[in-house]
């Protein structure tokens, strides 16, 4: 057991009611969720989409507090990783503009989204 119990269990029981209340919905919080299908295993990177038919959609106009991404291969949940979105739109910009994340990349129905391949360890890493 740590020496810092005392310090720890405080500090992790706030962030354990965080998550808590976002999953049984006892805040007004929104949560938009993508959810990856097995490409991103073999290629390290997701797709978040910006823009769609000339307009701004995906992460440009989430009304969401939070992003939530799913991970799949085979049809089972491999991941889950919760981001709020504040701080996903300002990874996504500064992966693009350290050109760690391609943009654009055109995807979707007739290739009308325009959105950004992201690592996802960059992503996850707070870069």
């Amino acid at each position: 057991m740590s020496k810092f119990f005392d310090i720890d269990l405080p500090f992790g029981e706030k962030y354990e009611d965080t998550l808590s209340n976002l999953l049984t919905d006892n805040t007004n919080n929104k949560i938009e969720v993508k959810t990856e299908r097995d490409i991103w295993k073999s290629t390290g990177n997701i797709y978040i989409e910006l823009a769609c038919r000339e307009a701004l959609s995906g992460l440009s106009t989430t009304q969401s507090d939070w992003w939530a991404i799913i991970l799949t291969f085979d049809g089972a949940i491999e991941s889950i990783s919760i981001i709020p979105t504040n701080l996903l739109k300002k990874r996504v910009k500064s992966l693009i503009k350290n050109n760690k994340a391609e943009y654009p990349v055109y995807g979707g129905d007739d290739d009308a989204s325009i959105g950004a391949l992201v690592p996802i360890k960059e992503l996850l890493n707070g870069s």
